[in-house]
């Protein structure tokens, strides 16, 4: 069985992670991939080459979401026991949602096609998303009888607005590209065969940044979702004072004087 999720470093450090099972158009409910999906995130973490990464899938989908094929009584994430499948979820998918929001590295969700029920939370969770004109979006538990149980529900609402995240849940209908960059689900639609392309050309824009800083902001900026004010204040006082003490702030501020480049 061939990797579920390929990891790619490539120049700059640009991190590219693919999900990697497109005859199942990339579900990521079963075990596997949840676990291939963790330990990607966990060895970008600790790559101390990578400044920011892309999260795309391999074939003509993002992803599907869950394995439909799996969702009767006892498989999958479901079992005969609620409790259980309780657990499950606890200890599965809910755990992406979880390794995202703790990783330092910031993400580009590179959506090559339909990203549906748990596939667009897993665009949810990264910190920025382009698309493909192929691309679509749908949380569409609710055409199954089921609820976002992987964080839907918390992530959409602070992307869209609570008015379109409740339209799109509730009705569990599909979003095109085109209306996805409309209510601010995504950035940027590119034709198809340019989405790479175009992901990387973002990515390099974030990567030629300090990466102490961009690691830094981008903690800010997922504390901001869910914090006061004050404890964000706090928190961004003491990560300035360590910023300011970097040799690339140092640098930065030196090439700005000098009216150079300055030296990654």
């Amino acid at each position: 069985m061939t990797e579920a999720v390929l990891y790619h470093a490539g120049d700059q450090g640009i991190v590219t992670l693919t999900l990697n099972r497109p005859e199942l158009r990339n579900a990521i409910s079963d075990e596997d991939m949840v676990l291939a999906l963790l330990a990607a995130l966990d060895r970008l973490q600790n790559d101390r080459s990578a400044r920011v990464a892309i999260l795309t899938g391999a074939g003509s989908a993002f992803s599907s979401g869950g394995n439909l094929k799996k969702m009767g009584s006892g498989g999958g994430l479901n079992d005969p026991q609620p409790v259980r499948t309780r657990l499950n979820y606890r200890n599965g998918i809910q755990k992406l949602p979880l390794a995202f929001e703790a990783l330092e590295i910031p993400v580009i969700a590179a959506v090559n096609g339909p990203a549906i029920g748990a596939g667009c939370d897993l665009t949810l969770m990264c910190d920025l998303r382009i698309a493909s004109e192929k691309a679509s979006f749908a949380e569409n538990f609710v055409k199954i009888g089921l609820i976002p149980g992987d964080g839907g529900t918390w992530l959409l609402p602070r992307v869209v607005g609570f008015s379109k995240a409740s339209e799109m849940a509730l009705t569990g209908e599909a979003v095109a590209a085109s209306e996805a960059r409309a209510i601010g689900l995504v950035s940027d639609v590119v034709p198809h065969g340019e989405l790479l392309e175009a992901a990387h050309r973002l990515a390099l824009r974030i990567a030629v940044n300090p990466p102490y800083a961009v690691r830094m902001t981008k903690r800010l900026l997922r504390e901001a979702w869910a914090s006061k004010l004050g404890p964000v204040l706090e928190m961004a006082a003491s990560m300035q004072a360590l910023a300011h003490h970097t040799a690339d702030h140092h640098e930065a501020v030196a090439a700005l004087l000098e009216k150079r480049r300055p030296n990654s």
